[in-house]
């Protein structure tokens, strides 16, 4: 058993990876911004819920006066809100990576997890992409998980603890609370709109790609780093399926499954407003690969297919509608 702080804890992913280390057996303080009600089921899994600011100093203090194994940073603006005044954007972003990191690495903190992003590389070239790919972000939000992955960086060479960054690609997944804002996925997105309007709406022409990892497989990716003894020489992980997906062919592989379960073939609406027929139009398309071989040598697996992953979400959204 670790005992283990999450920051962001009552967040999308975070209340999914903090249920699921806790089902684990371990000892989960969950550090949230707004108050949760505790009798609900994630709370009971919870050893403390403790609520307050991360720019808050004195907040940082009270928590480094407790003793954890492990520290999982996930608190950041979303991509949207990471575009405002970057004094507000750093403080949340960027400094509490580095407040964390400089109270807990004096603490004998074994483990320090951050959550980064593929965004942080910026285009992807179409090609393999491992970890020693040269980031150059687009966008303020990648640019800040840069930011703080080169302060994990340092923290990692300079002190003893393992301090890893998460290059995390494209999740998907049913929420725990019913607030958590991860509609907007892509795959999420389209599976409500299937659901709920019984059609698909493409924003674009459905060229674009992604590789997209379920949430699910995100918790064990973190179960395995944190399980591990190893000294890690290299600190960065990419977490990611390995396949890469357009969008117009994600599209199509929800019109079926939707199919197969509902009986109902739904229509997937291009931006021109005429009806895609052909999942096949970009099959010839040069693609990004992301590499995984990295966490695959710590026996990182990905058991979830995206046919499972699209039955785990529609099981939701049924269960939802009742």
């Amino acid at each position: 058993m670790k005992k283990i702080l999450i920051t962001g804890a009552a967040g999308y992913l975070g209340a999914r990876l903090s249920k699921y280390l806790a089902e684990k057996g371990n000892s989960i303080t969950a550090f949230v911004r707004s108050d949760v009600s505790r009798n609900c089921e994630w709370a009971k899994l919870m050893k403390d819920i403790i609520v307050g600011d991360i720019r808050d100093e004195k907040t940082i203090s009270d928590l480094t006066d407790r003793s954890f194994d492990v520290v999982i940073h996930l608190v950041s603006l979303d991509h949207h809100k990471s575009e405002a005044d970057p004094n507000y954007v750093s403080s949340i972003n960027v400094m509490p990576t580095w407040n964390l990191l400089n109270s807990f690495t004096i603490n004998n903190l074994d483990k320090f997890i951050f959550f980064s992003t593929q965004q942080a590389l910026g285009k992807f070239p179409l090609k393999e992409i491992d970890e020693s790919f040269n980031p150059n972000p687009l966008n303020i939000y990648g640019l800040t998980h840069l930011l703080s992955e080169k302060i994990v960086e340092y923290f990692h060479n300079k002190t003893e603890t393992n301090c890893i960054n998460i290059r995390l690609s494209s999740g998907y997944g049913s929420p725990v609370f019913k607030e958590n804002n991860c509609w907007w996925l892509v795959i999420n997105d389209f599976c409500k709109s299937a659901f709920n309007q019984q059609k698909i709406e493409l924003l674009s022409d459905g060229s674009p790609q992604r590789d997209f990892i379920h949430i699910h497989d995100i918790c064990r990716a973190i179960e395995v780093l944190i399980e591990s003894e190893r000294n890690f020489k290299e600190n960065i992980f990419n977490v990611a399926s390995g396949k890469t997906y357009t969008i117009l062919e994600l599209a199509h592989v929800v019109q079926s499954k939707f199919n197969e379960r509902y009986g109902k073939d739904i229509p997937i609406i291009l931006p021109d407003k005429t009806l895609s027929k052909n999942h096949r139009k970009f099959k010839n398309l040069k693609r990004f690969l992301i590499d995984t071989s990295r966490i695959k040598k710590l026996g990182f697996q990905q058991p979830t297919s995206l046919q499972t992953g699209l039955d785990e979400i529609f099981d939701y959204l049924e269960d939802k509608s009742g």
